[in-house]
C-alpha cells in the first residue's frame, strides 16, 4: 500500500493493492480499530460538512481502508441523497487533489511519489489513447470518450451540438478536462452503491450506523422552506453572497450556499442573479443539490460554517442553523 493509493483510493491500482494485501473487509470492520474509526469519519464529514478531506493525519492503510468501509456504511444508512452526496463529497477531494498534482507537473515543480499524474488517471478511465494534449492548455479527445465523460453532465456548454469536431474529435481546454475527471470519479463512486451487506458485517456497524443516524438527526430536521427572499438572509449567507460575486468562494462556502438556496425551491436562473455567477459549472452543481423533488442535501449547521471558516462565530445570535434563522426572519416579515 502506497500514499498515492490512500489519496486516490477509487483508483484500479488502489482496489489491486488491498487485494495484494489480502485484506478481508469482514475481519476489518469486525476487528474495528482505525481504518473502520475513519470510514465512520468519512460519511460523517461528507453528510455533514460536505466534504471527506480529513482533519488529521491517518496512516498509510487506514486512510486506504476507510475507502471501503465508507462504502459500506453509506449502504447502510437510510438517509436521503445519502449516497449522491458522499460520491460528490469523494469527488470533490480528489478534484482538488489532482488539479493540485497536475498543475505542479504542468509548471515542472517538483513532485513527490504519491503525486497522480493527468496520464495515469486517464489510463484508469480507459481514456490515455483517447486524450491528446494540443498545446496552450488544450485537449483534443475522441468523440465517443468525451461523449461517456460529459454524459453525466448537465449544461449548454457540455452537449455536443455546442462543441467544434474536428476528425472525430472535440477540443477542451484544460479545467473543463479536469472538470469531466471529477465527474468521472464520482460516477466511480456511485457505482454499485448501494452495496448489498452481508449481515455479519452489518452487525458489526450496527454502532458506527446509529452514531451517523445520531449526527445527521439535527440535519434531517431541517427542511426545505420553499419560499425566496433574499432580504431574510441569515448574515452568513449573506457574507458568502457576497464572496460568490468576488469569485472568492471556497469549496465548503460554494456548497454551504448553495445548500442553502436550493432549500429554498428557487431555480438558478434567480440563484445567478444573485450571486452574479452563470457559470454552467456551478448550475450543473445547484440542480444536483436541488434534486427534482427538493433539496437532497441540508445546508451545514451555523458550527459547522464556523469550523470551516465560511461564518464568523455569533453571527446569528442563538440561532444554531442556517435554515432556522431564516424561517424566523419570514415568519416576522408576515
Amino acid at each position: 500500500m502506497q500514499r498515492i493509493h490512500a489519496r486516490y483510493p477509487f483508483l484500479d491500482a488502489s482496489r489491486q493493492a488491498v487485494e495484494t494485501a489480502d485484506v478481508d473487509l469482514a475481519t476489518v470492520v469486525q476487528e474495528g480499530g482505525p481504518a473502520v474509526e475513519r470510514g465512520l469519519d468519512r460519511i460523517e464529514r461528507a453528510l455533514v460538512d460536505g466534504t471527506v478531506a480529513p482533519e488529521s493525519r491517518w496512516s498509510v492503510r487506514a486512510e486506504l481502508l476507510s475507502y471501503p468501509v465508507a462504502r459500506v456504511l453509506v449502504s447502510l444508512l437510510d438517509v436521503r441523497g445519502a449516497v449522491e452526496k458522499y460520491a460528490t463529497a469523494e469527488a470533490t477531494l480528489a478534484y482538488e487533489r489532482f488539479t493540485d498534482d497536475f498543475d505542479a507537473d504542468t509548471q515542472l515543480k517538483s513532485t513527490s511519489d504519491d503525486a497522480l499524474t493527468l496520464s495515469v488517471l486517464l489510463a484508469d478511465f480507459d481514456a490515455g489513447s483517447d486524450v491528446t494534449a494540443v498545446g496552450e492548455g488544450r485537449f483534443e479527445i475522441g468523440v465517443t470518450t468525451y461523449l461517456d465523460l460529459a454524459a453525466p453532465l448537465d449544461g449548454q456548454r457540455w452537449r455536443l451540438a455546442t462543441r467544434a469536431l474536428d476528425d472525430g474529435t472535440v477540443t477542451v481546454s484544460r479545467r473543463e478536462l479536469y472538470e469531466l475527471l471529477r465527474e468521472a470519479v464520482r460516477e466511480r463512486v456511485v457505482e454499485g452503491l448501494p452495496l448489498s451487506v452481508p449481515e455479519p458485517i452489518a452487525d458489526a456497524l450496527a454502532a458506527e450506523v446509529t452514531t451517523l443516524q445520531d449526527a445527521l438527526a439535527p440535519v434531517e430536521r431541517t427542511s426545505d422552506v420553499d419560499e425566496f427572499e433574499p432580504s431574510a438572509f441569515p448574515p452568513c449567507i449573506d457574507g458568502l453572497v457576497e464572496t460568490a460575486r468576488a469569485n472568492e468562494l471556497s469549496a465548503t462556502g460554494r456548497y454551504a450556499l448553495l445548500t442553502f438556496l436550493a432549500a429554498t425551491g428557487v431555480g438558478y436562473a434567480e440563484v445567478a442573479a444573485v450571486i452574479d455567477d452563470s457559470d454552467d459549472e456551478h448550475r450543473a452543481q445547484y440542480e444536483r443539490l436541488a434534486g427534482e423533488n427538493g433539496a437532497q442535501f441540508p445546508p451545514p449547521s451555523c458550527a459547522t460554517m464556523q469550523a470551516n471558516g465560511d461564518c464568523e462565530p455569533g453571527a446569528c445570535g442563538d440561532f444554531s442553523h442556517p435554515l432556522a434563522y431564516y424561517e424566523h426572519q419570514l415568519r416576522a416579515g408576515e
